[in-house]
């Protein structure tokens, strides 16, 4: 993505005197894009680190029941990476220069919203299950 800011803007980052504003506008998108994609990522990576940290910690400590909130971490970090991924595929509608482009972005975004409706809808049903614990005679809300 970077290259293509850098062959596009090539030398002068407000572009060609002939091309005015749009092109000034165009490079500032495509660096949002970039920054929205490079967050994502970073996201991505802090939630896989942390989840496996908590991962090895549950399995030294032979706690299997605190695996769904394991799983938990993760699923919040890719929820949030995805958001962020489909901020830049909406950015990225805005300059697109075709038609064909721009279906494939859109059918990104699609996919991508697809994906983190699910996820979410996961997250929130392990929560709920996870905020009532079990106890003779009935249950308690957890603490």
């Amino acid at each position: 993505m970077l290259l293509i800011i850098f062959e596009e803007t090539s030398g002068n980052t407000f572009g060609p005197p002939g091309n005015g504003i749009e092109a000034v506008v165009n490079a500032f998108v495509q660096w949002v894009i970039l920054i929205a994609e490079m967050v994502a990522a970073l996201l991505i990576g802090i939630g896989v680190v942390l989840t496996l940290t908590r991962l090895v910690n549950v399995h030294v400590r032979s706690r299997v029941d605190e695996y769904e909130g394991v799983r938990l971490t993760l699923s919040r970090f890719l929820a949030l990476a995805l958001e962020f991924q489909l901020a830049a595929d909406v950015l990225a509608t805005a300059v697109a220069p075709s038609w064909t482009q721009i279906g494939k972005l859109g059918a990104i975004a699609v996919i991508r919203t697809a994906l983190n409706y699910f996820l979410a809808k996961e997250i929130k049903q392990e929560e709920e299950s996870s905020a009532t614990v079990p106890l003779e005679g009935g249950t308690i809300p957890a603490q």
